[in-house]
């Protein structure tokens, strides 16, 4: 079974999250920071930091735009505030 991937990277350049979508979680980050990505390629290296699977693609798609809503980045930065307190010199 094919699992799908919704995922936020961190640039260590600028602290800023990008969230996206992905069949190949591995591959895509490596399409990221190769600055394959025009959305990222001025923002690389970026650092996976959070990511969730699902065996549905449209639950994954649906994911993926609600994380990137104002509540979604709030859940976001909830989710991980632990790491972005141990983390300051890349927020």
């Amino acid at each position: 079974m094919n699992m799908h991937y919704v995922y936020v990277l961190q640039s260590k350049v600028d602290g800023r999250f990008y969230i996206g979508y992905t069949a190949d979680l591995e591959k895509r980050l490596t399409s990221h920071n190769s600055g394959e990505v025009c959305s990222t390629k001025n923002r690389v290296p970026l650092v996976p930091v959070y990511y969730e699977a699902s065996y549905c693609r449209k639950d994954a798609i649906h994911r993926e735009k609600y994380l990137k809503t104002t509540y979604g980045h709030r859940y976001i930065c909830q989710r991980l505030k632990h790491y972005l307190i141990k983390t300051p010199d890349i927020v």
